[in-house]
């Protein structure tokens, strides 16, 4: 007999409707329980003082919550915070938790943005990226991904959700739609699809059906506008370019609620060069969207030089005349485990202490 219990974390008001159900309580009791989860962020069914102690008792036999804290963190001068948190990559409550996934909290003036990871390790093997050094180990679960927001310390100070963290987004398609959909569900977090952006390499077809189906901001790693050189630093350009993108892209509304964004990694003599800026300007002609110049925080084993301030400011400036509104990132958390996969990638060689 089965006696592994579930995880009640990361089900949708509609699943945790049907839970109720099936465990012969009111529909209603549903509602009630997202209500607990997702807004009150309870860490035990016994705290669901509106349900009925014979219900309470039902629900824990089968469910627990799930929220699982995080094991480490390392916090900025700045205030920026990383933290290490424990996965399953299952929806088992006993399912091993021995792998962790970073997640980044920036406090900025009354803004409060989350960077929060889809994957364990990545596909995309990116040049720059130590996460894609890792290797591929797992999706992470819906549960994974809200998890990282349920237990953060710093939950109630948070403003903006971004899918920037370690792994792929589009990769997990499915968790990570489950996951926006909980967050901007009037029963779930009640969020406005404008607090959330979603980053991709650009996945062929999934791009497609992340915009379809989600009103959530996109943010397209570009870091370089020719084929070619993109293809040397990101090796998703062969599945689906940098041309091709953008060309989807075009066939989608950005004027009103959401936005399109292009991250760009700046390298020095690299990428940033004025011919780089020429066919940037010429690659995004008339697309409504913004370009996020961001600084090279460097990772071990690559080569590659860090563009200065002065050159960052000239491309931004070029840019911006040229009808491409672009701006420079403020570089944060520089005197921590910096640059993505770092924290994550000294846990799993026991650098750091658990």
């Amino acid at each position: 007999m089965n006696t592994e219990k579930k995880v009640l974390l990361g089900l949708t008001p509609a699943e945790l409707k049907k839970v109720a159900q099936q465990l012969g309580m009111p529909a209603f009791t549903g509602s009630q329980i997202a209500n607990w989860l997702y807004d009150k962020h309870v860490m035990s069914i016994d705290e669901m003082t509106n349900l009925s102690k014979a219900n309470r008792e039902r629900l824990a036999e089968h469910y627990c919550v799930g929220a699982l804290a995080p094991i480490d963190c390392q916090r900025s001068q700045d205030g920026t915070a990383k933290y290490l948190f424990p996965v399953r990559c299952s929806e088992s409550a006993e399912a091993s938790v021995s792998v962790f996934v970073e997640t980044v909290f920036i406090p900025d003036g009354e803004r409060g943005t989350i960077c929060v990871s889809s994957q364990v390790g990545c596909k995309m093997n990116c040049l720059f990226c130590q996460t894609g050094k890792q290797g591929f180990e797992g999706n992470l679960t819906t549960a994974d991904i809200l998890n990282q927001i349920y237990s953060l310390p710093e939950r109630d100070l948070l403003t903006n959700v971004v899918f920037m963290g370690q792994g792929e987004p589009l990769d997990n398609l499915d968790n990570v739609l489950k996951a926006t959909d909980i967050l901007t569900a009037a029963n779930g977090y009640a969020w406005s699809p404008k607090r959330i952006t979603v980053s991709s390499v650009g996945v062929k077809n999934k791009l497609k059906r992340f915009l379809d189906e989600s009103q959530c901001h996109v943010a397209i790693s570009m870091h370089s506008p020719l084929p070619d050189q993109r293809l040397s630093l990101m090796p998703a350009e062969r599945a689906m370019s940098i041309v091709e993108t953008v060309a989807l892209l075009r066939q989608y509304d950005f004027s009103h609620q959401r936005r399109c964004s292009f991250e760009y990694i700046c390298f020095a003599g690299l990428n940033d060069t004025t011919d780089h800026a020429r066919a940037i300007v010429q690659l995004l002609k008339g697309l409504e969207c913004r370009v996020n110049l961001i600084r090279f925080h460097q990772i071990p084993g690559v080569d590659l030089p860090a563009a200065d301030e002065q050159r960052m400011e000239q491309l931004r400036d070029y840019l911006t005349q040229h009808g491409v509104f672009t701006t420079i990132r403020a570089s944060r958390g520089q005197d921590i485990f910096a640059a993505c996969g770092l924290l994550s990638t000294s846990k799993k060689n026991h650098q750091i202490p658990l």
